[in-house]
């Protein structure tokens, strides 16, 4: 169900960036208006994330999940009804508002239902399902445009997300032992390999603590860079392809859906990857040489792909970074539930919103940059570097370190 969910994410976010051309002619909006359109998802995503992750360790995921696909399957809809700039710009913000908290509830979901030692397996199988729906969303969408408008694009991708929500619904429930599926060997399982259940609670001491810890500023400045790298990817690559690289049409489609195709591969061997160090070198190796060493490969794809005056070669190096830089996901969020405990969804929350400082700054960076300076690669060569940043931001996380409240 999470990986389902997961999959619709993106068939809504990847569905944008490559109708954009058609919205910008459509609805007469220039590059830069067009990446203020981008950002005002991230900018709403990243506000309320907090309170929604805070929320779904209060009431429970079952609710707060239900509620955030419907939200925004609503506003996907909406999307293809937009009929001006500034209807677009509501339009997405509220999308954003709607749509924050998905990703910390998930995890919250996982600290639940899942011991200790299988928790980067589950985060790289549930990121697997969305990049998989990402990779393969810019080919069905190319495909779907030469017989729909792109209204209708958005009219039949938010539909979906009804379905999910009454099956998520009337199946999950927050706790394995509530559920009539689970035996009792199954929740014996789970439940000797998780913390034990404590208190929701976040008050004073709980914000102190959670601001002033060196891990989740750590995780904080690690994701900026993952994110604003990654919103690129979804964003302005195709565009960039077809300015500079010269692909048209179905090559393009094939070409901007390579990075998530290839970080589907990614998403699932970064989970394994990470449990296995970890059951053998123990949770700080286990999850920082993870994160550390796949922003720092990404690093130097990205700028070597930039770099590199061979198309398709190009293609490869740069969508290679974006693989290596969703390699990190499920050491990430696992780190997330290993510091927060019952706190999980707040810590992820913090993680994810930082995340979204990044993914908000992104597309208007490269869309001032290009239309000020006609330079499409030094966007690319900023987001090299903060790849490397990032990765030496794993040099203070630990996630064998729980976060600690005083008093």
């Amino acid at each position: 169900m999470t990986v389902a969910l997961a999959a619709i994410t993106y068939l809504d976010r990847v569905c944008i960036s490559i109708t954009a051309p058609d919205m910008m002619r459509d609805l007469k909006l220039s590059r830069v208006e067009m990446s203020f359109v981008f950002s005002a998802f991230t900018l709403a995503y990243g506000i309320f994330e907090i309170p929604t992750g805070w929320w779904g360790d209060k009431v429970g995921t079952r609710r707060v999940l239900t509620r955030i696909v419907l939200w925004w399957s609503v506003f996907t809809m909406m999307t293809g009804a937009a009929f001006s700039y500034v209807s677009l710009l509501l339009i997405r913000f509220l999308f954003g508002v709607g749509e924050a908290g998905a990703w910390p509830n998930v995890a919250r979901t996982f600290s639940r239902w899942f011991p200790m030692k299988e928790r980067g397996a589950a985060q790289g199988t549930f990121f697997m399902g969305a990049h998989l729906a990402g990779g393969l969303t810019p080919l069905l969408v190319a495909a779907l445009l030469g017989y729909f408008h792109w209204r209708v694009m958005f009219a039949v991708f938010g539909s979906v997300g009804f379905v999910w929500a009454i099956a998520w619904f009337r199946w999950f429930r927050d706790e394995p032992a509530d559920h009539p599926s689970v035996n009792d060997a199954e929740l014996a399982y789970i439940e000797a390999g998780r913390h034990a259940s404590d208190s929701h609670q976040m008050g004073r001491a709980e914000w102190k603590a959670l601001l002033a810890n060196r891990s989740v500023l750590g995780l904080c400045g690690m994701y900026f860079t993952q994110t604003y790298g990654f919103y690129f990817y979804i964003t302005w690559l195709p565009t960039y392809l077809k300015a500079t690289r010269g692909f048209s049409a179905v090559s393009l489609g094939i070409a901007a859906g390579l990075p998530l195709t290839l970080s589907v591969l990614a998403d699932l061997l970064g989970g394994l990857t990470t449990d296995r160090l970890t059951a053998r070198f123990g949770l700080r190796i286990g999850r920082a040489s993870v994160g550390g060493g796949s922003l720092a490969a990404a690093g130097i794809f990205m700028i070597a792909g930039t770099l590199c005056p061979q198309s398709i070669l190009a293609v490869v190096l740069i969508s290679l970074a974006g693989a290596a830089s969703n390699f990190l996901l499920g050491a990430a969020w696992s780190t997330c539930i290993e510091i927060g405990g019952d706190h999980t969804g707040v810590v992820g929350a913090a993680m994810n919103t930082s995340g979204q400082v990044g993914g908000v700054l992104s597309p208007i960076v490269v869309g001032l940059i290009v239309q000020h300076f006609a330079n499409w690669n030094a966007p690319l060569y900023i987001t090299g570097v903060l790849y490397l940043l990032g990765a030496v931001c794993w040099l203070w996380i630990n996630p064998a370190r729980r976060l600690a409240v005083e008093g």
